[in-house]
């Protein structure tokens, strides 16, 4: 009992440190910026899941990334909202928490055809019981304006992923923040003004 009680006092130390890094976060634990503090573009950043040398921990976090990133590409929203718990939390960028899979799903309601969401996993890493662990990496977000002009969106995601009772895993909390406009970007006009 005093271990398990150790392990989470632990576990919530950690997640309490990595919150409070915040906006560094990248750079804290090396989260693929370049020593320009820029992120490369997806042709220069190492695929860590090709890594032939991972954990077996990593492994399986990376592994559950595959399926969930496959499954919201094919589902959209709603496939998404299936892979969280029914306690999960989501927290979005400049947005309220959002508590519950339930709560979760009414938010994620775009579909496949007009959003695409992609991610890959920087890194990830396994509690030492094996029934808690994290990954964190980059997103993307593909969709088009009511002109038909694409939109994409880039940021960077924190998944907690937590062992159920019936040995599936599932996202405990899921956050995430965009990347900061690019120099130039604010003074652009939209094509076609």
């Amino acid at each position: 009992m005093h271990r398990k009680m150790t392990t989470a006092v632990a576990g919530f130390l950690l997640l309490g440190l990595l919150f409070w890094v915040g906006p560094v976060r990248g750079q804290v634990l090396g989260g693929g910026l370049s020593p320009a503090g820029t992120v490369p573009a997806a042709s220069e950043a190492p695929n860590p899941l090709a890594d032939t040398t991972v954990s077996p921990g990593k492994a399986l976090l990376f592994d559950l990334e595959a399926k969930f990133a496959k499954a919201t590409a094919e589902g959209g929203g709603r496939a998404f909202a299936q892979w969280f718990a029914e306690d999960a939390v989501t927290l979005s960028n400049g947005e309220a928490p959002v508590h519950g899979r339930e709560a979760i799903a009414k938010q994620a309601t775009w579909l496949a055809k007009d959003y695409q969401l992609t991610w890959t996993p920087t890194d990830a890493i396994l509690s030492p019981a094996g029934d808690m662990g994290y990954t964190w990496g980059h997103y993307e977000g593909h969709s088009r304006d009511a002109q038909g002009n694409p939109i994409v969106t880039t940021g960077r995601y924190f998944t907690i992923w937590r062992k159920q009772p019936d040995g599936s895993w599932k996202v405990a909390l899921d956050a995430s923040n965009n990347e900061p406009a690019g120099a130039g970007d604010c003074c652009k006009l939209p094509p076609g003004e």
